[in-house]
This record gives structure tokens, C-alpha cells and sequence, in this order.
């Protein structure tokens, strides 16, 4: 498979993994009724700070952007670690059915909380039982979609 095969698989893969994450959060936000993080957006207006960057608009506009670029952010992630993981199987990184989807988890895991802890947006060493399951077990879906597809899409 040519490299471009690869990350173009990988987004597609991550973007499928993404979508399962996403469903697996909103489903726990259903079932225990808990509201919306608001890690996402807090990493944006993180980002930002760090950047220099202003988010234009008025109070409203801008939160109403932030709030936006929070998921599109992790959407952005995802796809990301999804064309890195089909890259590297273009490039004859083989891990096999089970360790496809144990890789994809344990990295969508590691590229979406190291950041955030780095920004100081979160802190897992603070999370209780029931903030570590509602953050392993998305990542955990991702991970199985992901590494599925990309074991199983045309080479």
C-alpha cells in the first residue's frame, strides 16, 4: 500500500473511530445523566492563550466559536491518529488484529490527555473510578473501530 493509501485509510479509520467515541460519551452522558466536558473547549481557549491568538467576535460569538472548535478539535485528533496509524502500516508496521486496536486505543488515549494535562486543562491524577471508565471506555471504542478498519479496509 503507497504511504498516501495509508493516511488517507488512517483519517477514514480515525474519523469512523471518532464518531464511535463520540456516540460512547454521549451515551454515558445519557445514562448517568452527567453534563458535557467542558475539556475540550477549555483546551481551546488554552491553545489560544499560548498562541497569542484571538478568537474574534463579540462575548457571545466568540464563546459560540470556542464551543465549535472544541469538538472539531477532537475530530482533528482523531483523524490525525488515525493517518498516522494507517502511515505507519503503509510503511509495514504490523501489529495484527488485536494489537490494531490495543495500539489505536492506548495512543487516542495518550494524544488527547497528555496535551491537556501538559495545558493544565485536566489532571488524571485527580480523576475518581467513574471519570477514568467514562474516559478509557471512548477511547477504547475508538480504538476497536479504528484498528478494525485499518486492518480490514482494501490495501
Amino acid at each position: 500500500m503507497s504511504l498516501f493509501k495509508g493516511l488517507v485509510n488512517g483519517a477514514l479509520a480515525g474519523a469512523a473511530g471518532t464518531t464511535a467515541l463520540n456516540a460512547v460519551s454521549y451515551l454515558d452522558m445519557v445514562w448517568r445523566g452527567r453534563a458535557a466536558s467542558t475539556t475540550p473547549s477549555d483546551s481551546v481557549e488554552r491553545l489560544a492563550e499560548r498562541a497569542g491568538v484571538t478568537i474574534p467576535g463579540t462575548e457571545d460569538q466568540r464563546g459560540n466559536r470556542v464551543e465549535a472548535l472544541g469538538p472539531l478539535l477532537g475530530i482533528a485528533t482523531g483523524m490525525g491518529l488515525g493517518a498516522v496509524l494507517g502511515a505507519a502500516g503503509s510503511l509495514g508496521v504490523r501489529t495484527g488484529p488485536v494489537g490494531s486496536v490495543a495500539v489505536a486505543s492506548v495512543a487516542a488515549l495518550l494524544v488527547s490527555n497528555v496535551p491537556m494535562t501538559a495545558l493544565g486543562v485536566t489532571d488524571p491524577r485527580t480523576w475518581s473510578g467513574a471519570d477514568w471508565a467514562s474516559d478509557i471506555v471512548p477511547h477504547v471504542a475508538y480504538g476497536a473501530v479504528t484498528g478494525h478498519l485499518l486492518e480490514h479496509l482494501p490495501k
